[in-house]
C-alpha cells in the first residue's frame, strides 16, 4: 500500500489547513487511516484516525475540537481539517494505515504503512 500525504504549508496562528492522504495502489477498504505528527525532538504523536468502513473516528486529546478527520470514498482520500491552529501544532504530519482495533489506534507501531509526511508550520 502506497500512501501520499499532502496539504502542509505555512499558516499564521488561528488559521486553517486541510491535509489529504491518498492511496495510489489500493483502496482503504478494511483499513483504519490515521494521522500522526512529529515535532523536532519529540515523539510521534497521535492526532486522529478514521475507520474506512463505517466511519468511526478517534482523536488525540491535544487536538480534539479543533481538528476533524473525514473521508471521501469517491476520491479514496482521507482529510484532516485543521482549524484554530497554534504554534504547537507545528510538525511533520504523517498518515498511516492499520487494521487494529479502536483501542490501538493511538499507538504508532500498529500502523503497517506510512506516507512520506507533510510539513505544517504555524507562525505565532
Amino acid at each position: 500500500v502506497q500512501l501520499q500525504a499532502s496539504g502542509g504549508g505555512l499558516v499564521q496562528a488561528g488559521g486553517s489547513l486541510r491535509l489529504s492522504c491518498t492511496t495510489t495502489v489500493r483502496t482503504f477498504s478494511n483499513y483504519v487511516v490515521g494521522w500522526f505528527r512529529q515535532a523536532p525532538g519529540k515523539e510521534r504523536e497521535f492526532v486522529a484516525a478514521i475507520r474506512w468502513s463505517g466511519g468511526t473516528t478517534g482523536y488525540g486529546d491535544s487536538v480534539r475540537g479543533r481538528l476533524t478527520i473525514s473521508k471521501d470514498i469517491a476520491k479514496n482520500t482521507v482529510y484532516l481539517q485543521m482549524n484554530s491552529l497554534k504554534a504547537e501544532d507545528t510538525a511533520v504530519y504523517y498518515c498511516g494505515v492499520t487494521r487494529g482495533p479502536y483501542s490501538t489506534w493511538s499507538t504508532s507501531n500498529v500502523y503497517i504503512y506510512w506516507g512520506q509526511g507533510t510539513l505544517v508550520t504555524v507562525s505565532s
